[in-house]
């Protein structure tokens, strides 16, 4: 009994033994994963920047009443083109015309006093000299003559005062343009310079601000600069899908950088013959690019928390992330503006089997 116990137990060790030694699976390099590369390089890249901008007049004012009254004529339709000088409405005057016509009245009194006045100095200076009057008479005679020659200048400035008055009972256009709404009627009563009656805006040129990052200054002081031509299609102007058909050129830098935003404003021209500009319309300036930039397929790019990345080939058949900064798209490709220099080879296909130093079996694709 104790002999088989002995035998049974001598097999269950060997074949533990033999268990023990049994090869486990072979331990190798993840193989290599198939991409498709391309070569980066410059290329000739024209695109569009682009700006939200805001459509304004180059010359707007706001028509106000200058006197107190009630309108008594209006002298043109919402709307319309107007002159510079045309009568656009008048306020009754009845009140002022009577005021004017006080004031002169009162004018020419004040000067028949000093015509008296005159003659009175005049004679008694001739007395004076023949020592047949007294020198009291004289100087009342003279400081009569000098007040009666302050009322007229006094009675002047009151007519020219009155008359002002008189002539802000007609408002006309300042400058050529186009009139807006009228925001008054027949009879309505106006305040001085409180009533808001229209709005006149010059419409043919019109200019467009848009604001820039600071770091682009120099980039639009050189295109300032430079000679543009009527036919120059560096500034367009697009709404939608629809592109202005006329291009426009820089008007102005603002004379300083915002702090707040660090922007600085740039005002553009653009010629509106046929009134197509309307200001307050918001639009997207388009500003060309025509240079030599590094241009690679979108889909090379992949992101991680907001920054961008490629895989970059490198010694061994071994791939590395490197970080890259890019710049508009163009349809399916898209510009880098730092990261990758001419020459390097980037994935292109595959990029979502890989990692970090990942061997890679590339195939051009270019």
């Amino acid at each position: 009994m104790i002999k088989n116990l002995l035998f049974f137990t001598a097999i269950i060790v060997l074949i533990s033994c033999g268990d023990s030694k049994a090869p486990g699976p072979v331990q190798g390099l993840p193989p290599a994963v198939n991409v498709t590369t391309t070569v980066v390089s410059s290329s000739n890249a024209r695109y569009h920047d682009e700006y939200p901008g805001i459509v304004a007049a180059l010359n707007q004012v706001d028509l106000r009443a200058q006197v107190n009254g009630y309108i008594t004529g209006v002298y043109f339709r919402d709307g319309d083109r107007v002159k510079k000088g045309q009568r656009l409405y008048s306020i009754d005057q009845q009140q002022y015309e009577a005021n004017y016509q006080q004031a002169v009245a009162n004018l020419q009194v004040f000067e028949a006093n000093l015509v008296k006045a005159k003659k009175d100095a005049d004679r008694y200076h001739e007395l004076d000299k023949q020592d047949a009057v007294a020198k009291q008479l004289v100087d009342n005679a003279d400081a009569a003559l000098a007040a009666a020659e302050k009322q007229v200048a006094a009675a002047k400035a009151t007519v020219r005062s009155v008359q002002t008055g008189v002539r802000y009972t007609t408002i006309t256009a300042p400058f050529d343009g186009t009139i807006g709404i009228s925001q008054v009627k027949m009879g309505s009563p106006v305040s001085a310079g409180q009533t808001i009656m229209n709005t006149v805006s010059s419409d043919n040129p019109v200019t467009v601000d848009f604001a820039v990052d600071q770091r682009e200054i120099y980039r639009f002081t050189q295109l300032q600069v430079k000679n543009q031509k009527a036919s120059d299609s560096t500034f367009t102007l697009a709404f939608g899908a629809d592109v202005y058909p006329y291009p426009g050129k820089i008007m102005l830098i603002d004379r300083a950088v915002d702090p707040q935003t660090s922007s600085i404003k740039i005002r553009l021209i653009f010629p509106n013959t046929k009134a197509l500009l309307k200001p307050g319309m918001s639009g997207r300036v388009r500003v060309l690019n025509n240079t030599q930039s590094i241009v690679i397929p979108y889909k090379a790019v992949t992101e991680q928390l907001g920054e961008f990345f490629v895989y970059v080939l490198g010694d061994s058949s071994k791939v590395s992330q490197r970080k890259v900064q890019l710049g508009k798209a163009l349809g399916t490709d898209i510009i880098v503006h730092d990261g990758l220099k001419d020459g390097e080879q980037i994935v292109v296909q595959g990029v979502q089997n890989l990692r970090e130093g990942a061997v890679v079996k590339p195939v051009s694709g270019q």
